[in-house]
């Protein structure tokens, strides 16, 4: 039954959308936004012209290559002419085929992180069996987050990020290290920053041998009450465990296709003198630490049917009652932090086509104080994602917590598009919620994406220095 009801949710969203690539080609029918650096830097490799280089374009050809080497021969066997090969709709394609694999690696990534059955060593509060509707209906939902689901009919980088990520981590749940690290490659070729997510797999091979040995240490040495003295504990096991030879020599046999890789992107910054290709100067990076607290007021908001429902509202404020100091301490931290490294980018300031725009207008600049009043929500927000991780070992999530400072912090922009990948790994590693907060869930992301195309293709402006349509967009 789980196999009928997937196949038809891919095929009916593969129509759909379709359907809404034909409407936006309609719309659209030159280079938009980044598709101003991105379709011609194609169209040049297209031609064989693969030593032209663009040097506002800041990531490195993955995509131009693989798209080169769809168009070619689909071209060839079709018989297309040479101009429409390489043309803007062939182009654009691509990331709806992208968007189609997505869906059915999220669906086979649910498959292994939610089990039909419990498993036997999580406590039955975390992680209960999921069903085959559940996880139906989670990966239509996650393939149409929103975020993510726009770019799936204009020609960026990120359906295909995410589709080379998503892959290497499923091969990597697989025990296909080497083809994990292979595909972990395919995704730096597409934005650099995925080496990040390779770091993850390489940290989530750890994890079950690092937690079955603090299981076995804790039964030796059980650690103190209070969180002081679990945190020292934890770190002088971590410090024990590094230190033995043995360990590392059992974890090598995984792990060295993913050092590989590290140890060949390390090379790559040094030599190229920064992560950026291009235009460096609008991507410098800085100690952007606020970036965490918007990445989980974003999950927040988007995880609204399972973060923020009653019982964990209940919960939260019974938490904030007993343990007061420590979270009149987080609040005054998120504060100090948001006073001393919040950082407002040029384009963030300039560009009125993105929501980002209006979230930094409208809301964290509408008066000096509202950034800080948000503090107590950031705690909550971060509070409430640490507690749905729950039935994850402490060191998946401190894994996942250090890459997602590391991916999200170093940026000085806000954007959305940052924390897509960090977004769909917490999603997929969350225990799947009731039916009926999914369907929910799946309501909110069409309505979202039907409002965000209407906007996007019925209302256009101009700004009065340029004759050109404008469109709002994440």
């Amino acid at each position: 039954m789980e196999g009928h009801l997937f196949s038809a949710a891919l095929s009916g969203s593969f129509l759909a959308s379709c359907l809404l690539f034909a409407a936006v080609g309609r719309a659209l029918r030159e280079p938009y936004m980044d598709e101003v650096f991105h379709l011609p830097q194609a169209q040049r490799f297209c031609q064989g012209h693969f030593t032209e280089w663009d040097p506002m374009i800041t990531t490195l050809p993955g995509l131009y290559l693989l798209s080169v080497g769809v168009v070619k021969p689909a071209g060839w066997l079709l018989g297309w002419p040479e101009q429409v090969v390489c043309s803007i709709g062939a182009l654009r394609f691509v990331n709806l085929l992208f968007s189609a694999g997505n869906f059915y690696l999220l669906h086979l990534l649910l498959c292994r992180t939610q089990p039909r059955h419990k498993q036997a060593w999580c406590p039955r509060p975390l992680l209960q069996a999921s069903s085959g509707i559940q996880r139906v209906l989670c990966t239509v939902a996650l393939a149409a987050f929103p975020p993510l689901y726009f770019f799936n009919f204009l020609y960026y980088t990120d359906v295909g990020s995410v589709f080379f990520t998503l892959f290497s981590y499923l091969m990597c749940l697989y025990g296909n290290h080497k083809t994990a690290a292979l595909l972990g490659a395919g995704a730096v070729l597409f934005r650099q920053t995925n080496v990040v997510w390779v770091a993850f797999c390489a940290g989530s091979v750890c994890a079950p041998k690092l937690a079955e040995a603090w299981q076995a240490e804790l039964r030796v040495r059980p650690a103190g009450g209070g969180p002081l003295q679990r945190g020292w504990a934890l770190a002088r096991f971590l410090g024990i465990f590094l230190g033995r030879r043995e360990q590392l020599w059992a974890l090598l046999p995984a792990l060295w296709p993913y050092a590989l890789l590290l140890l060949l992107f390390s090379a790559f910054v040094l030599l190229n003198g920064g992560v950026a290709v291009g235009d460096r100067d609008s991507h410098e990076a800085c100690l952007h630490l606020p970036q965490l607290f918007y990445f989980c007021s974003f999950t927040l908001l988007f995880s609204c049917p399972h973060l923020a429902t009653p019982s964990r509202l209940r919960a939260f404020l019974g938490w904030a009652r007993r343990r007061r100091a420590l979270f009149l301490l987080l609040t005054v931290a998120c504060m100090l932090l948001v006073w001393r490294f919040t950082y407002a980018h040029k384009y963030l300031l300039a560009d009125n086509r993105h929501y980002t725009f209006y979230v930094w207008r409208r809301l964290l600049q509408r008066h000096p104080a509202v950034k800080y009043l948000l503090a107590p929500a950031y705690v909550f927000a971060g509070w409430a994602i640490l507690d749905s991780l729950r039935a994850k070992s402490i060191f998946w999530t401190l894994t996942f917590l250090v890459c997602l400072l590391a991916a999200t912090v170093p940026q000085r922009l806000l954007e959305f598009r940052y924390f897509i990948l960090p977004y769909l790994i917490y999603r997929l590693n969350v225990p799947l919620p009731p039916t009926a907060r999914l369907v929910c869930e799946l309501a909110a992301h069409t309505a979202v994406n039907a409002l965000t195309f209407y906007v996007f293709l019925n209302k256009p402006f101009r700004w009065p220095d340029s004759p050109d349509l404008q469109r709002f967009m994440w």
